[in-house]
């Protein structure tokens, strides 16, 4: 089992927190990873896309000209095709893009993505946050002090694992733009989690994501999958 620095709001280091080898320390399966990653992304897609065909264009009853005589091509339809204004030949039409995904495979990406960032030491634990009242400068401050935020330089992308009944927290945090993202501890992911450079706890929250995807909860599902790979 690896341990990490327990890290308070200052950036100081205020002791060691053990991360389970069951959710950071596997072999990442890459193969199980991207095809989750694929199914999530086809999931978000609305599929609301239509076009209309030939048949479903207004107009076009009568023949443009007569067959023959012109010494033009002959056409049957000013809705056909390649006709400007006509129908769309094999144009998108409203789908599910959804993909079955087994919760063996889902669990299996999302340890896998933890194990990477553990393995890059990306992954960082605080002890508390300390914001009891919702003040963006505080927030701006505690990823300074981690060193997520350094001067001059293009920041990182964080990923923040927030619990539900923080709200001054997420208030804090959510104004320092698209490179700064709050999930709760149940709605971490596979995706979220490789989009992102760093991935940072409360030992509250750290807690409550171990308690989701550790052994005792995921230790006889993951255990097939585990061989696999």
């Amino acid at each position: 089992m690896s341990d990490v620095d327990l890290k308070s709001a200052q950036g100081a280091t205020v002791g060691k927190v053990d991360l389970p080898d069951d959710l950071f320390g596997i072999e990442p399966n890459v193969a199980v990873m991207h095809q989750v990653v694929t199914a999530q992304l086809a999931a978000a897609r609305a599929g609301t896309h239509s076009t209309l065909t030939r048949a479903e264009v207004a107009g076009g009853g009568a023949k443009p000209w007569r067959q023959k005589g012109t010494g033009r091509a002959r056409q049957g339809s000013i809705r056909s095709p390649q006709w400007r204004g006509g129908g769309i030949a094999h144009g998108p039409k409203p789908r599910d893009y959804s993909q079955r995904t087994p919760k063996k495979m889902v669990r299996l990406a999302l340890r896998s993505a933890l194990s990477d960032r553990a393995a890059e030491g990306k992954v960082l634990v605080v002890d508390s946050w300390g914001i009891d009242t919702p003040r963006t400068k505080d927030a701006k401050a505690i990823l300074g002090a981690l060193g997520l935020a350094p001067a001059g330089e293009r920041p990182p992308r964080v990923l923040l694992v927030v619990g539900r009944s923080e709200e001054a927290v997420w208030k804090s945090f959510r104004n320092l733009g698209e490179r700064v993202q709050l999930v709760l501890p149940e709605e971490l992911n596979t995706y979220d989690v490789l989009v992102n450079d760093h991935l940072v706890f409360s030992s509250a929250t750290l807690e409550a994501v171990t308690a989701r995807l550790g052994a005792t909860a995921a230790g006889r599902a993951g255990a097939g999958q585990e061989d696999a790979s």
